[in-house]
């Protein structure tokens, strides 16, 4: 096993550089949607720039939310800027705060990749042929290996095992603060609404960590809501006049109807995916009795969690290609492009139609209703998410993807970032949970929080990286203990309730 692991790490890294080899052969022939509207130079600069951006919103989402629990006294001194980053997020509802504008981010981000390095229609490069074309060019799948490994995976690998070298970075104090800032404008507070109504129907009304909301600040929060809501009637209205009237990036030859159905479609399937993982989270810790008794609901965990439970991170993995394959697709749906000839959609003026152009409209529908709502209602409902037979089919297609190693060349990747920027592991600066513990610097367990309304995703490497977790349980009895104590943690927490029950109906 040690060898293939080593096989799919070298066979993925050549597939990556084989890729990236390609598309920049794509952009300094002008055969990209940006290198044609621009220069070769400009779309080099915004593919590698929005790369190394995207590693740094994922790595940081990692990090900041691992580090959300722990005692940040423990590394004030130690990690500055790091104190200082999670500082802000640990304040009240800001971590959601943050996830929020980040989750925008993520889209919006790989839309201009999409943009920047995705070949036109009919592109052909160096007579290469026509099935490599085929695989590579007209499928996406070189933009797509190239996206996953060196914008996102590498980085969750470091940031998840090194929480505090990976945050202590201004970069990533940056990328933190633009998040905020985008949640600020009130572009995505529809979601908000969707997060109540969602709280409401599960019966859970979602609990904020902060006073009550004076007069004003009500005002100023529904305001966002009412202007956030027709902002995204805007961009649907807009989309689909694209799409009906043939003026998307869409590949040529593909019917306005068709176009139409598979955006539709790929959104739901985003969102399925988007809300599985929440849904497989907030059902690991129960027990086969408490998953219910509809049989995909069972198919799906006795799948999931069947052995050491490694499926669990090796649907993270797999799911990351579907997912990032997904928005490539939709991007390309989405993306308003004239004919020529045809002037610009609705007659608008060329800086409004420019900003058609860069998909950010598209960003806005996918992240409201194609994300964050299917992560509100998975957490809210999460056995009835997996009661449906779909999320068992997409479970299967993600378990595939990660077996075949395409994304392994990650962890290389991962080894050299490491090396060069000289990464430690958390456990050297703030030691584990029971040394914490021992000197009364015990992690903050309640904010560990997956309930209705808050789409929060876990940070745990072996989200990614399924082959290192069992032989990091092996090799390092820290971690080992660590994880332990969590389930000792929810053990006795249960304990509790069950006597709390047990002693209310004695006095009953």
């Amino acid at each position: 096993m040690e060898g293939l692991k080593w096989f799919k790490m070298f066979a993925s890294t050549c597939l990556l550089i084989f890729s990236i080899t390609i598309v920049m052969g794509l952009i300094f022939t002008r055969q990209t949607g940006l290198s044609q509207d621009s220069h070769p130079a400009v779309a080099f600069v915004v593919l590698w720039v929005m790369l190394i951006w995207l590693s740094f919103v994922e790595g940081g989402q990692a990090s900041l939310v691992g580090l959300h629990p722990i005692n940040s006294e423990l590394y004030k001194d130690s990690h500055k800027v790091a104190y200082k980053a999670t500082s802000n997020t640990n304040m009240g509802d800001n971590l959601d705060r943050y996830l929020m504008g980040r989750q925008f981010m993520v889209i919006f981000i790989v839309f201009l990749i999409n943009r920047a390095g995705a070949p036109v229609a009919g592109a052909e490069l160096w007579g290469l042929p026509k099935v490599v074309i085929d695989i590579f060019l007209v499928t996406g799948f070189a933009m797509i290996l190239f996206t996953v490994m060196v914008g996102q995976l590498q980085s969750q690998i470091n940031a998840s095992l090194c929480m505090l070298d990976y945050l202590n970075d201004y970069a990533n104090l940056f990328t933190l603060y633009t998040a905020r800032a985008i949640e600020m404008t009130g572009l995505m507070h529809f979601s908000y609404l969707i997060q109540m109504v969602v709280g409401w129907l599960a019966g859970k009304p979602i609990e904020s960590k902060e006073p009550p909301r004076s007069m004003g600040m009500n005002l100023f929060f529904w305001g966002r809501v009412l202007v956030s809501f027709a902002v995204l009637g805007f961009a649907l209205a807009v989309t689909l006049s694209a799409l009906f009237s043939g003026n998307t990036t869409m590949w040529e030859g593909v019917p306005e109807a068709v176009a139409v159905i598979l955006f539709f479609v790929l959104m739901s399937v985003v969102g399925m995916l988007e809300g599985m993982q929440i849904a497989f989270f907030a059902v690991a810790k129960l027990t086969k009795e408490e998953r219910g008794n509809h049989k995909c609901a069972q198919m799906t965990c006795d799948l999931l969690f069947k052995g050491k439970g490694m499926n669990l991170p090796g649907f993270m993995i797999g799911r990351q290609l579907c997912v990032v394959s997904c928005f490539f697709i939709i991007s390309r749906v989405t993306t308003v492009s004239m004919k020529d000839g045809e002037g610009n959609l609705w007659g608008v003026s060329d800086g409004l139609q420019g900003l058609f152009d860069t998909g950010f409209l598209g960003a806005i529908i996918t992240t409201i209703l194609g994300s964050i709502s299917w992560q509100l209602v998975a957490s809210a409902f999460p056995i009835a998410f997996l009661s449906n037979p779909i999320t068992y089919i997409l479970l299967r297609i993600c378990l595939f993807l990660e077996a075949t190693g395409l994304c392994s060349g990650a962890w290389f990747l991962a080894k050299i970032d490491k090396k060069v920027r000289g990464f430690q592991r958390d456990e050297v600066y703030i030691g584990s949970a029971d040394e914490r513990r021992a000197k009364q610097m015990e992690d903050h367990a309640s904010r560990l929080d997956l309930t209705a309304g808050h789409p929060r995703k876990l940070p745990l490497f072996a989200d990614n990286v399924p082959d290192a977790l069992r032989e990091l349980l092996d090799k390092d009895p820290a971690v080992a203990a660590y994880i332990e104590s969590l389930h000792k943690e929810a053990k006795a927490s249960t304990n509790d309730e069950e006597t709390g029950t047990v002693n209310e109906e004695a006095q009953d």
